[in-house]
């Protein structure tokens, strides 16, 4: 099953849904598009040019504080969530033309069909929203590891930097990528969005006057919060490439 494109969904509660709209905006030189959804509980971040593909979206959560989920873009809706089944997915909800899934070990993601979406959207300030890191308690990893990479075929599946992490690239041209960080200890899943970033102090200071506030230090990268409570991470990878230097 050949995923078309991606989409990072940032998730946030409602009450600061307008926050985090006009923050994500900023950082990554986008406008809000109208509100969307079955309830207008999404926004898409269109990029100024109109010649780029939007790859990110801010959506309104009533339960919990949030977090980040996957789009998974496809000629065929119903093939991926009969390919994702059969992986050990669980189907949560089906939408007209869309659907719900959720992986093995608990993390919500959308299958969506595909309207041709193709530019991904450029470098902004040294900077790209470009990864999705899903967060996996131990005893789930290495199923998650297998479902992730049998589901998204033809990305290169590979060990990361760490021996906490695992990566799926995506082929060429794709605007969003996937890690896996293993975390230390036993509770539910979750997903945050990472930024590539060429200097990870100016966008910290950057991303600061908007509004974030400083969470923790890394040795490769800066864990912030943005101004509706939602935890992302600076990383210090090329933002061309999305890979280390």
């Amino acid at each position: 099953m050949s995923i078309r494109w991606t989409y990072a969904f940032l998730d946030r509660p409602a009450g600061h849904f307008g926050r985090a709209l006009d923050f994500w905006s900023a950082v990554t030189d986008t406008r809000p598009s109208e509100r969307q959804g079955e309830d207008d509980e999404f926004a898409t971040l269109v990029p100024v040019d109109p010649g780029v593909d939007a790859c990110g979206k801010v959506q309104a959560v009533t339960d919990g504080r949030g977090g980040a989920h996957l789009d998974l873009a496809v000629d065929d809706v119903p093939g991926l969530v009969a390919a994702a089944v059969r992986l050990g997915a669980t189907a949560v909800a089906a939408h007209q033309g869309w659907a719900v899934l959720r992986s093995p070990a608990g993390q919500l993601f959308c299958a969506v069909p595909w309207r041709g979406e193709a530019v991904r959207p450029p470098v902004v300030r040294g900077t790209r929203l470009d990864q999705v890191c899903l967060d996996v308690p131990p005893s789930a990893f290495a199923g998650e590891v297998a479902f992730w990479s049998g589901l998204l075929e033809g990305w290169e599946s590979r060990p990361g930097s760490r021996p906490e992490f695992h990566v799926l690239e995506p082929p060429s041209g794709l605007p969003v990528r996937v890690l896996l960080q293993r975390l230390d200890e036993e509770r539910p899943p979750a997903a945050h969005v990472d930024l590539a970033c060429a200097d990870i102090g100016a966008t910290r200071a950057w991303h600061e006057r908007l509004g974030a506030t400083h969470v923790a230090d890394h040795p490769q990268w800066t864990v912030l919060r943005d101004p509706a409570g939602g935890v992302y991470c600076l990383t210090g990878r090329d933002p061309e490439t999305g890979g280390l230097p």
